[in-house]
């Protein structure tokens, strides 16, 4: 199947952008205005904080460019001149178990601004995994050849450890406990999900989206739904989104429902905890089996599930991201239909940019290597051709879905913990480390003002940390492409043994969380200086 091109990719962006976008101006009055104090929205109302804080002036500003800084300086030295591993990993002889940790910032970033508890679920999952099911796959098949693998299973350990019996099974498994998750998500959230709609249809049928005062003021819902209707007109006719009328009827119907319930979710834990990877593998799974059956299938049918997965994930993202904004507004009295322009605005032209950036990606490393593994569109492949050619190998997505119901039935999120089971534990532990510090500054004996700035800075400080890594990542992407990425490479220079690259990788992951702790628990606010 030949990869998408430019047009497809930006087209595909716009189209989820927007219509995320539109679906959240009638859910706007809903969930916004009328359950203010029911979803406290966390990261917009920080924004709102942070935006209301004039007293400190540019500190927070200088916090967050430091982390971009920090960051930059420890990607170069990771994935730039490759100074040391990127990856530390530790077996015992004698257990196919593996344990490790990623030194990624970006990475740690994730686990300090989820927090200790999703990231102590996601490494649990990791544990799960990696400590439990491939030592058991190893010990009990050792000899034999099981599907998907083509090898006896000791000769793939042998040969890649436990990483070839994640590739060839964990993943699966993970796939199933995913799909199960956020299917058991969207099932507990239904009567949320119901008095939503509910409201969302009073505020459009009494058109009370359009206020007389400024601060109650959204885009009309005739132009809204004029413009809803455009879009799906769009997804189904114009030839670079191979979606049929029914496809674009799945987008819509789905769109819309994904965008109500990211909407309400980020409200309740967070843009970070938005389970947009449920969504998006929950949608496939659906439209996949309904183009099955109505014949779809082959090059065409993939390509059609692709592009209705993409669109209803960036739905559901955009429109998370965009409820964030409106709450951040609500609070410090902006114009809700200037917002929703400039949202707009945003979209077209990340739209425009976003299909530039994964083709350089592409062209440096290409995606689904070591480079950019990018497990959530290998996941979303492995569904996509499994259920079309008929061979996914439907006993290890079983495994994977009643490990979710087990996760379920217990008390444990499911989300967070089968992403912890289909995500590699070395990626999970350097989550959890950044929960460690988190949870160290939280159990902080200070007071709650201080507590809270400390916190604050860090989350600040990690959000740089995050950019700072993207922005160096696409610089070594044009540098690859350029050929020049291989020069800057001193690996081969330094030859380091094994144990002193681990060592070495893990006084720089020393230094990272050093550099989180100065900006945060270390920096003295202007009132202390």
């Amino acid at each position: 199947m030949e990869k998408p091109n430019l047009v497809e990719i930006t087209l595909i962006a716009l189209l989820g952008g927007l219509l995320g976008v539109f679906f959240m101006v009638p859910l706007r009055n809903a969930l916004i205005v009328k359950e203010h104090g029911t979803l406290p929205y966390p990261e917009g109302t920080a924004c709102a904080e942070v935006l209301l804080a004039g007293e400190e002036g540019g500190s927070n500003a200088s916090t967050v460019f430091a982390g971009m800084g920090f960051a930059a300086f420890f990607k170069l030295i990771i994935d730039g001149i490759k100074a040391v591993p990127g990856e530390i990993s530790f077996r015992i002889k004698g257990f196919a178990g593996e344990i490790g940790t990623q030194i990624y910032p970006a990475v740690m970033s994730v686990g300090y601004i989820c927090g200790p508890r999703i990231s102590s679920y996601m490494f649990a999952g990791g544990i799960l995994s990696w400590l439990v099911l491939i030592p058991m796959i190893v010990l009990f098949g050792e000899t034999l050849t099981l599907y998907p693998g083509d090898a006896p299973i000791g000769e793939m350990f042998a040969e890649g450890g436990a990483g070839a019996i994640w590739g060839t099974y964990i993943r699966y498994i993970g796939a199933g406990a995913l799909a199960a998750g956020g299917i058991i998500s969207l099932i507990k959230s239904l009567p949320l999900i119901v008095r939503t709609f509910k409201d969302s249809v009073k505020s459009m049928a009494g058109g009370s989206n359009v206020g007389s005062e400024r601060t109650n003021q959204s885009l009309s819902m005739k132009l809204v739904l004029i413009a809803i209707a455009i879009l799906t007109v769009i997804v189904w006719l114009v030839p670079a989104v191979p979606v049929s009328l029914l496809g674009a009827a799945i987008v819509v119907i789905f769109g819309f429902f994904f965008a109500t319930v990211s909407s309400r979710m980020v409200g309740l834990v967070g843009s970070s905890n938005n389970p947009v990877s449920g969504m998006a593998i929950a949608t496939l799974l659906i439209a996949t089996v309904i183009l099955k059956i109505t014949g779809d299938t082959g090059a065409h049918g993939m390509r059609a599930a692709i592009a209705i997965g993409s669109i209803i994930c960036i739905v559901a993202a955009i429109s998370g991201d965009t409820s964030q904004d409106l709450k951040t507004g609500y609070l410090l009295g902006a114009t809700p239909k200037k917002q929703q322009i400039g949202e707009i605005i945003g979209v077209v032209a990340a739209a425009l940019a976003i299909g530039g950036t994964l083709n350089l990606l592409d062209s440096a490393w290409g995606f689904g290597g070591d480079e950019l593994a990018a497990p959530q569109a290998t996941l979303m492949k492995m569904i996509i051709e499994g259920v079309m050619d008929g061979n996914l190998p439907w006993g290890l997505v079983f495994i994977g879905v009643f490990i979710a119901v087990v996760a379920e039935i217990i008390g444990i999120p499911v989300l967070p913990f089968a992403i912890g089971v289909y995500l590699p534990v070395q990626l999970n532990a350097c989550i959890m480390v950044g929960g460690l510090v988190r949870l160290a500054v939280d159990k902080m004996k200070k007071p709650e003002e201080e507590k809270k700035r400390i916190t604050n800075d860090g989350i600040l400080f990690c959000s740089g940390m995050i950019a700072g890594e993207g922005l160096v990542g696409i610089l070594l992407a044009l540098l690859a492409v350029f050929g020049i990425y291989k020069v800057i490479d001193i690996s081969g220079y330094l030859n380091l043994p094994d144990g002193v690259a681990k060592a070495a990788g893990l006084v720089v992951f020393g230094l990272i969380i050093l550099s989180l702790l100065k900006f945060s628990v270390w920096k003295k606010s202007k009132k202390a200086k």
